[in-house]
């Protein structure tokens, strides 16, 4: 309810909305105290900034757990910061500046190892800097700006290697700048003016390359400052330090018999501002003059022409979905990745390149440059893309951030460290890594768990269209996170969406919905099945001409198909039944028509059951009757399926295998013409 002027107070039965997940009701007018019931909310976000709250910030507030985002920015909130908000253990920003604070900095914020990003300027906030702020290893910009802080900077903030931006200016801060901070390898900006700070500049900042930003104005600093001149890109100030002397990229202050002091004259700068509006007036004019362009024979474009004029704009817009990439700009990741250069790059797909890049936070991306650059509909791309961001699940790659521009539409995910299931599962021989039947599972329960996920829980759902091992991305333990639904579409629930053409991979697809190109959930279920035929036997979907899924169903009808399991499966598979059940269920979700598949709740259900064999058994069954002796009704056991009783454990690991072979033979009569 952001910027909509409304007035008032909140009501205290705010504490009644515990569905709430975000709470944004920023830039309004409302008045008088932050209620104590808002505590009973466990929303990830709660925005309160600029308004015209006053009291104190409720201790209760130390309790809402979820709390990933708190700004109370822009108030005017009063008393301590309370040491209870060092419980906030998965907040990620938190921004109070612009209020009436008072007090110390709670050391206690030091156990919020998540931060990145902590704004307390502009209040009256007095003490010292707690030196345990440098366990907050994830932060990335500290600012206490304009408050009354006193004491020496913590020598201890060399810890925080991410941190690009940390202003302590006008403050009452003593002492020397600490020699540590020049550990400090990703700072841009650094803000210590209008401080008592004493001492040398020590001269290992030089080293600094990325500082950009260098504000030492008004303080009692002496000494030489040619030690700066390594840092080619550092606008620096030092106005107000009469001891400060030195040569700064070819001037020189006056003889030690003068004055000593570094500065720029007024006179120099408004020369300075005055040539350079000169020439900014003298490239327009001569941009905007009425001219006739030369005439070229020569009509190719090199790569070096073609970036002289994209770097002559102003950088593309770096949206921002997630606070892993907080703080960062375009440029940042151009400079990170040197302007996307080979080197970076991790792999290709049919749609992009893909590369990694180190933020400064030091966890790494990757970063996805489309082929194409969507030039028809980029409006309708940023909602989709706004929705897939909003989206987050344990087995689902998050979508970090994106940017849309000429330069190149990139998408921003999260890395997975061991790549891709396809990989892992055909990669060659002496680089393969070799996967147990443990593993195999949880790789099924959580790429099926990810795909339940966009089909049942997501609103409107996502039908992914692209199913594949090779968007099966695998995490540094091997869990598995379903990658690339950016190309999903939302799915309408009371009709089936119509594809103009079929999307998704040879082997992989739906032959029912190659056939009509009518897509539904099921299509991605298809699709899952002969995931889990892959998992099964180590084999690719398509090689050699010759079709998985094909050659698993002839196997099936002669009772052979356990000759093709991985060996690495049956050398480390306890009990060969789950092996058998997974290839029911394989075959089972890549039934030929659509409405004999099983829901992806289904097959989470089926899978977990494997995974979790010591569930209790159902009692036991009567023997089956001289009529009955036939293969156990298929149909009837999805059809339980379908109505939420479970499939018993016990049952399924009690059934024969010709039962089991008997199953797998009724599921390709309904596969077949």
């Amino acid at each position: 309810m952001k910027n909509n002027s409304l007035m008032g107070t909140i009501p205290d039965t705010i504490g009644n909305c515990t569905s709430f997940q975000v709470l944004d009701l920023s830039y309004n007018h409302l008045t008088g105290e932050i209620p104590f019931n808002i505590g009973f909310l466990q929303v990830a976000t709660l925005s309160l900034q600029r308004n015209n709250f006053s009291g104190p910030i409720p201790t209760v507030i130390g309790l809402m757990q979820a709390l990933a985002v708190l700004d109370l920015s822009l108030n005017q909130l009063s008393g301590p910061i309370p040491s209870i908000l060092g419980n906030l253990t998965y907040t990620e920003k938190l921004d109070l500046n612009d209020n009436k604070l008072t007090g110390l900095i709670p050391p206690e914020l030091g156990k919020l190892t998540a931060l990145y990003d902590v704004n307390l300027a502009n209040n009256e906030l007095e003490g010292m800097i707690p030196g345990n702020i440098s366990s907050c290893t994830s932060l990335v910009s500290f600012n206490a700006y304009g408050n009354k802080l006193n004491g020496t900077i913590p020598r201890s903030l060399h810890k925080l290697q991410s941190m690009t931006y940390l202003n302590l200016s006008s403050n009452y801060l003593n002492g020397a700048i600490p020699t540590e901070l020049a550990r400090m390898i990703n700072l841009d900006v650094l803000d210590l003016s209008y401080n008592h700070i004493n001492g040398f500049i020590p001269r290992e900042l030089g080293m600094l390359q990325n500082l950009i930003l260098l504000k030492l104005e008004s303080n009692n600093m002496t000494g030489d400052v040619s030690s700066l001149t390594n840092c080619f890109s550092l606008n620096v100030f030092f106005l107000g330090n009469p001891g400060l002397c030195g040569s700064w990229r070819g001037s020189s202050c006056p003889s030690s018999s003068h004055a000593k002091r570094f500065s720029v004259s007024r006179a120099v700068i408004l020369g300075i501002a005055i040539g350079g509006l000169a020439i900014l007036l003298l490239i327009l004019a001569a941009a905007c003059w009425p001219h006739s362009p030369a005439v070229s024979t020569d009509f190719s474009v090199s790569k070096q022409e073609i970036h002289a004029v994209l770097s002559s704009n102003v950088p593309p817009k770096l949206v921002i979905l997630h606070m892993n990439m907080a703080l960062h700009v375009y440029d940042d990741i151009m400079r990170m990745t040197e302007n996307l250069s080979e080197k970076y790059i991790i792999g290709y797909g049919a749609s992009s390149t893909v590369y990694k890049c180190v933020l400064k936070n030091c966890k790494p991306v990757a970063i996805k440059k489309l082929y194409a650059h969507y030039p028809q509909s980029v409006k309708e791309f940023e909602t989709e893309l706004e929705t897939i961001g909003s989206i987050k699940h344990r087995n689902l790659v998050s979508l970090q951030a994106y940017s849309l521009s000429p330069a190149g539409n990139l998408l921003f995910y999260e890395y997975m460290e061991s790549g891709s299931l396809w990989d892992v599962l055909h990669a060659p021989s002496s680089k393969k890594t070799k996967l147990d039947w443990e593993a195999r599972l949880q790789i099924a329960l959580g790429t099926a768990q990810g795909l339940a996920y966009l089909h049942h829980d997501c609103s409107p759902r996502i039908i992914h269209r692209d199913v594949k091992s090779k968007n099966i991305l695998l995490d540094k333990d091997y869990v598995a996170h379903l990658a690339d639904f950016g190309i999903a579409k939302s799915v309408c629930i009371s009709k089936t969406h119509t594809s103009t053409y079929v999307m998704g991979t040879i082997g992989y697809i739906d032959p029912e919905y190659a056939r009509t190109s009518r897509l539904n959930e099921k299509s991605d279920v298809y699709s899952y099945g002969v995931v889990l035929l892959e998992l099964l036997t180590g084999k690719k979907p398509v090689d050699n001409e010759c079709n998985l899924h094909h050659l698993i169903l002839s196997k099936a009808a002669d009772n052979t198909v356990m000759e093709m399991v991985d060996p690495d499966i049956t050398a480390t598979c306890k009990d060969l039944g789950e092996v058998k059940r997974m290839f029911q269920l394989a075959l089972l979700c890549s039934k030929r028509q659509p409405s004999d598949r099983p829901t992806m709740h289904d097959v989470v259900h089926v899978l977990s059951c494997l995974v979790c064999p010591e569930a209790p058994p159902k009692p036991a069954q009567p023997p089956a009757s001289p009529q009955s002796s036939t293969a156990p009704s298929y149909v009837n056991e999805y059809v339980s399926l379908r109505s939420g009783s479970a499939l018993s454990c016990a049952n399924s690991s009690s059934a024969s295998d010709a039962e089991l072979f008997l199953k797998f033979g009724e599921a390709i009569s309904q596969n077949t013409e």
